[in-house]
């Protein structure tokens, strides 16, 4: 038993290194594949597409997921083969910009395979985590483990940000800009593929009996706890993704923010998102998933209203200041929620339909948010629609849903109001918004254009 405690300490280490790793290729390479996309001239339809497609494919992927963790009789085994082929991908994804014409289709085909291969290991990595961690410290170990890799992940887009900067002049040297950032994204994922290899796997919990299909989870999701949960994250999801592949290109297009203005944008959600998970992750073992879900799913919906209001690069820092935060607290809510509310030997299963809807929502979202741009043309900006639907879709699902969800664990009480106090005084991201802002100001001479 202490040997396993052992095995255990060091791969719980093993796993943030791992992640780490894993951030570095998210901030080097998937990052900026929207922007390779619009440098390779994709029309909205194709962002759309390629934002869209490769999730709901990784989403279907997971359907095979139980049959290969029984192949390959080993949950660490899938894990580590698919992560190291989901790296290989950003070879080809290098090369699309030398297929003429047809660079783009290839663009949205290698991407989909990179995220087939990074989803389908994602059920088999939930049920080996979920039995690594002690359920009494997930939130303290994951907000810890969110916090290291969510700063890696900052560290290397602002790094990708400056090298493409750096490689704009021209459009051979742009391109590779490119090319080095997803060079930078292989071998991070490689590294993460070394740690992942050193982890040790508890023997797994999941059984035949305990299986059940996709048809019969469906029939009875709403009248359970964690299918409600389920169906309300895949709503939210919808509405998220009806803006979310649009963001890229109406700071690099319509406000003609260079590289250092969108990777600033952009990096400051990353930098309070990884500042403020720990408080998160606390608070989530002491008042309850279901507390903080909640409340951050009334904040949350906020968020794409507010881009319509300035084009001002100090307003869409503060912004995404906001965004950051209360994202960080959505997400590691719901992370915990699915350990709270699933059983071990049913998690893998679990997590792969909840990923199958998710995608099957996203991508439906993505592909109707390029309609609405395309055909809606109200705004002086072509993006302005999606951004006021997304907003009124979150409160939607939140009000549909919030109320139906209960708490799995015995927590600690606390009203709204004496959480939000919690939060707002012990918030650690307000010395690092003042000085992000500052530092936008340093600079007078970017400003964003309006056309």
């Amino acid at each position: 038993m202490a040997n396993n405690d052992e095995q255990v300490k060091k791969s719980l280490k093993y796993s943030i290194i791992d992640g780490s790793f894993h951030s570095a290729m998210l901030g080097f390479g998937e990052s900026f594949l929207s922007a390779f996309a619009v440098f390779l001239k994709a029309t909205s339809m194709q962002l759309g597409l390629l934002s869209a497609l490769p999730q709901l494919l990784g989403s279907l992927s997971q359907l095979y997921s139980n049959k290969l963790i029984k192949n390959f009789k080993s949950r660490k085994k899938v894990v580590c083969t698919f992560a190291l082929l989901q790296g290989l991908m950003y070879l080809p994804i290098a090369l699309v910009y030398f297929f003429g014409t047809l660079s783009i289709f290839h663009l949205i085909f290698f991407v989909s395979l990179y995220w087939i291969f990074g989803s389908i290991l994602s059920p088999a990595w939930n049920s080996w985590m979920g039995d690594l961690v002690n359920e009494k410290e997930r939130g303290i170990y994951f907000g810890r483990r969110n916090s290291i890799t969510g700063l890696v992940s900052f560290i290397a887009f602002f790094i990708g940000g400056y090298l493409l900067e750096r490689f704009s002049d021209g459009i051979l040297m742009h391109y590779l800009g490119f090319a080095t950032l997803f060079a930078l994204a292989l071998l991070s994922r490689i590294a993460s593929f070394i740690y992942l290899t050193k982890k040790y796997e508890p023997p797994a919990s999941i059984v035949e009996e305990d299986q059940f299909g996709f048809s019969e989870f469906l029939r009875h999701a709403l009248s359970k706890n964690y299918g409600r949960f389920v169906f309300y994250l895949a709503l939210m999801n919808f509405a998220v993704a009806l803006p979310g592949p649009f963001f890229t290109p109406y700071m690099l297009k319509d406000l003609q923010f260079d590289y250092k203005m969108f990777t600033l944008v952009t990096a400051t959600a990353m930098v309070i998102r990884f500042v403020s998970m720990p408080l998160w992750g606390k608070l989530c073992d002491k008042y309850g998933t279901k507390k903080i879900l909640s409340a951050t799913g009334f904040l949350m919906p906020l968020v794409p209203l507010l881009w319509v209001f300035s084009p001002n690069i100090s307003y869409l820092i503060l912004v995404e200041a906001y965004s950051g935060f209360v994202w960080a607290g959505f997400d590691t809510a719901s992370f915990n929620f699915i350990f709270d509310s699933t059983l071990p030997q049913k998690r893998a299963t679990s997590v792969a339909y909840y990923n199958i809807l998710n995608g099957v929502t996203i991508f439906l979202g993505a592909i109707s948010g390029s309609i609405l741009v395309k055909y809606v043309d109200f705004f002086w900006s072509e993006y302005y629609s999606v951004f006021i639907l997304s907003f009124i879709l979150r409160y939607t699902a939140s009000l549909i849903f919030v109320p139906t969800i209960k708490e799995v664990r015995k927590v600690e009480e606390i009203s709204y109001r004496g959480l939000m106090i919690k939060v707002f005084t012990t918030m650690p991201a307000r010395g690092i918004v003042h000085n992000i802002i500052t530092f936008a100001h340093r600079k007078p001479k970017i400003k964003p254009k309006i056309v």
